[in-house]
């Protein structure tokens, strides 16, 4: 699939720079602002400076790797990997209207195979929102550790999606127990995010991107022969943001969740959906709705010896 200027897209590259924020300028701006943050709060951990060697696994648009070098400036090495070619060469486009494309190698390959990079070759290893997409996390640590030079940091931060998925499994058992009438609302409810999170345990254990906390993580680490690890777990409970009920419909949690717009196109009949939208967007509306956020924030290195 291609995207309007013609260039070659994936799901990856459609959500990140399309989906996320449903084409509302707005939200993207929120959008933008969170990525920051959280890039910020990878690279504190890093202590980076001049002469190093950054690996950026799962680039993205960039956001991580560009943010480093504009922290720390020319002395910055730095290389991008990711799955998806579209991404990569959009973070390489930016890296070229930044005008520092110089300091920036960039590598198609999974943060499960690293074999282009030799054995102890970077200095950091920096990753976010990229370990929740592997089915193959210790495969991916052993690599991370492989590439790092002796004393080198592993630093990322990862969603903790496992909350959101034992809630469709809730909603999954509540709608089941209800009547025709009263149990309606919550069996669609329950049809839209089960559309986006598996909803029973056994689906949650087999699905990478439900199948962890934040205790994994340290375990995974540790078994990869991490030391000096170092976890946070923030938990934010926010206040709805909606910028518009339309980019709303258009968004998604995740890049391989469809959106609501989606769901109600897809799988609700027209009854159904005169019936949920108007009760959903009332409960969304309301200036008590909320919104949860929990991300993991991970600190190693690797053994100088």
């Amino acid at each position: 699939m291609a995207d309007q200027a013609g260039a070659e897209t994936d799901v990856w590259y459609r959500w990140l720079l399309h989906e996320r924020q449903a084409g509302d300028a707005a939200a993207g701006a929120a959008v933008r602002a969170d990525a920051l943050r959280y890039a910020d709060r990878v690279l504190d951990a890093a202590d980076l400076h001049a002469g190093m060697t950054l690996l950026d696994v799962g680039t993205g648009e960039g956001l991580v790797a560009l943010r480093a070098i504009e922290r720390v400036g020319a002395g910055l090495r730095v290389v991008l990997t990711d799955v998806s070619a579209p991404l990569l060469r959009h973070a390489e486009a930016r890296a070229v209207e930044r005008g520092v494309v110089g300091q920036c190698r960039f590598l198609h390959c999974a943060a499960t195979d690293l074999s282009q990079l030799p054995d102890a070759s970077v200095d950091v290893v920096a990753l976010r929102s990229v370990l929740a997409y592997v089915a193959e996390k210790s495969v991916a640590l052993a690599e991370f550790r492989r590439v790092l030079k002796p004393g080198g940091c592993l630093t990322m931060a990862e969603p903790v999606f496992r909350d959101d998925a034992l809630y469709v499994c809730a909603l999954r058992r509540y709608a089941e127990r209800q009547g025709e009438d009263e149990g309606r609302f919550m069996r669609l409810m329950h049809r839209w995010k089960a559309a986006q999170f598996p909803d029973t345990e056994a689906l949650v254990a087999q699905n990478p991107l439900t199948n962890y906390t934040e205790r994994d993580l340290v375990n995974l680490a540790q078994q990869a022969g991490f030391a000096g690890i170092q976890l946070a777990l923030h938990i934010d409970v926010l206040p709805m943001q909606m910028s518009s009920w339309e980019s709303f419909l258009g968004s998604s949690p995740h890049p391989l969740a469809p959106s609501l717009a989606q769901v109600l196109a897809e799988q609700f009949n027209e009854g159904e959906r005169a019936f949920f939208v108007p009760a959903l967007r009332a409960v969304l509306e309301s200036p008590d709705a909320t919104m949860t956020e929990r991300i993991a924030y991970l600190r190693a290195h690797k053994p100088a010896g």
